[in-house]
This record gives C-alpha cells, structure tokens and sequence, in this order.
C-alpha cells in the first residue's frame, strides 16, 4: 500500500494521516511540499522547526494497522541544526507507545528505538553515514518479536523485542528541528502476504 503523495495538495496537511507529538515543544506541522528531486515531485515533511531536544513529530497513517508488517521510505536529510533525523515507526498504540527506526546526519548511524508511556529507549544501533541532501531509502520489518532495519537496501540492525505487540498503526517520524523531505512510503501486511502464499 502506498499514500498517493503525488496526488497532494502542495502546502496542506498530508490526507489520510494525523499529526501528533512524543515529548515537547510546539504543535507540529507536517505539509505537503514541492521537490522537483523527488519521485513525482512532491514531498511530505514536518516544517515546524521547533529545536527542543525531547521532540519528536510523527505523521500517523489512519488507513492501516497490523502487527507483523513491513515499511519503507524514501527521504532526504534537508536541514537541521540541532538533528537531522527520519524515521519510520510502527506498531503505534498512541503517540507515546510505538518502536521507531531512524537514521540520522549529523550522528552518522542508524538506531531502533521502543518509546513507551514517552519515554525513548535504544534497542539496537549501528554507526553509517547518512549524507545530507541526497536521498537514502529506510525500512523497517516486524514479525512477531523480531525487528529488521535495513538502510539504502542493506541490512543494518537485527533484534527481538516483545515490549509492543498487537495490531497497530504506523508512520512518519522526525526530531527536534529536523527538515527531512519524505517520499514513497510504503507498506504491507505481512499476515496478508502470508495468507496469499496459502
């Protein structure tokens, strides 16, 4: 399943998902932009700006849940000054309840994280250079307790984990002042993509 951002309208709210916030700041603004770079030539991005450290913006998809899935994503590390992160999270309860896989410019590596009742904690990591201004591609894999991450196509972070279960939604995820421009997003059930092998 993939959002028709090609389709959106440049300067509103990204349709068919909701805003929302894990820790401080301001109300985030996630928008639909153009970048003639980008496949089809528009992007989504959370254009607030807002530094706080312990910020951390999502674009929640409402047309999907599941348990065990996968995602991916196209972005691009625009600007920042205090992080220049993008992130893909899933098997998100509320906005203080999800895992979340991200790779970050200005710290050149990749990490999985679990936020739980708001609080975010590293499950796995490994250090990668993540360039600025190009475009890189992110996803991530669940299937029962096992959390995949793969960055521009290679394998980069292989857990378990057994904190967040059940069927939940998934989405975009940004930090602090980061400006990262978002592009295919994708998505899957992997039960759906069982039950047709059956």
């Amino acid at each position: 399943m993939r959002p028709d951002i090609h389709s959106m309208l440049v300067g509103a709210t990204p349709a068919g998902f909701t805003e929302a916030l894990t820790g401080q700041g301001d109300a985030v603004c996630w928008r639909v932009l153009d970048d003639p770079s980008a496949p089809g030539g528009k992007v989504i991005a959370e254009t607030s700006r807002d530094s706080a450290d312990y910020r951390f913006p999502l674009c929640i998809f409402d047309g999907f849940t599941a348990s065990d899935m996968k995602a991916s994503v196209q972005f691009k590390a625009v600007d920042g000054s205090v992080d220049q992160a993008a992130g893909l999270v899933a098997r998100v309860r509320d906005p203080e309840n999800y895992y979340v896989a991200r790779a970050n410019a200005l710290e050149a590596n990749v990490r999985l994280y679990k936020v739980t009742d708001g609080v975010r904690r590293q499950i796995a990591g490994r250090n990668i250079e993540v360039a600025s201004g190009v475009w890189h591609s992110l996803s991530l894999k669940i299937e029962g307790d096992l959390l995949e991450v793969e960055f521009n196509g290679t394998p980069v972070i292989h857990a378990n984990d057994k904190t967040i279960s059940g069927s939940c939604r998934l989405g975009l995820w940004t930090k602090a002042d980061s400006l990262t421009h978002f592009a295919e997003f994708d998505f899957h059930s992997l039960a759906a993509e069982d039950e047709r092998r059956t």
